[in-house]
């Protein structure tokens, strides 16, 4: 597969991808924390609105066109300057074209740009029964900082999450 990564367009095109990768893991509520699906021009508005200082890279296979992975980095926190350089990192890939190398194309780029805007560190909530996002982070050099217990409820059960950084 050949692919291509690059930053995320406010067009439907790269909206309808995402979505169609993230809708169906967040229906099948065992990868995320998120639990309520979007629509595609929820995600134009939420590409519109992304922080002028964040990553946001999708990963296209030029075959055919088709959004397969992507990854953004927002900033930790607004409320203070003394987080400017912690980013936090989220990342999804078509649950049909894992293991083929998009993760790491995107963690290449992403770690890149990151750098580039002014990031030190990037941190993530890993759910903690997620172990091959967990090890995928992990061979991306990440490490675990901690576990926070009961962190997320979904569907009436406690989801514990694993807290990984990395400094770049």
């Amino acid at each position: 597969m050949q692919l291509v990564v690059r930053e995320a367009k406010a067009e439907i095109h790269d909206a309808e991808g995402i979505v169609n990768i993230l809708n169906p893991i967040i229906e099948e509520g065992r990868y995320t924390i998120l639990d309520t699906p979007f629509s595609a021009e929820e995600e134009v508005q939420f590409i519109k609105d992304f922080p002028q200082n964040g990553v946001f890279n999708i990963a296209i296979n030029t075959q055919d066109s088709i959004v397969v992975g992507f990854q953004n980095v927002e900033p930790f926190a607004s409320y203070t300057s003394a987080f400017n350089h912690v980013g936090i990192i989220g990342t999804f890939v078509d649950a049909q074209y894992r293991r083929q190398g998009i993760a790491t194309a995107l963690f290449n780029a992403t770690f890149l740009d990151a750098k580039n805007k002014g990031y030190e560190k990037l941190f993530a909530y890993v759910r903690s029964d997620n172990e091959n996002a967990l090890a995928t982070y992990l061979r991306q050099g990440f490490e675990v900082v901690g576990t926070a217990k009961k962190h997320a409820k979904i569907r009436g059960e406690y989801i514990d999450e694993v807290l990984i950084e990395k400094w770049l």
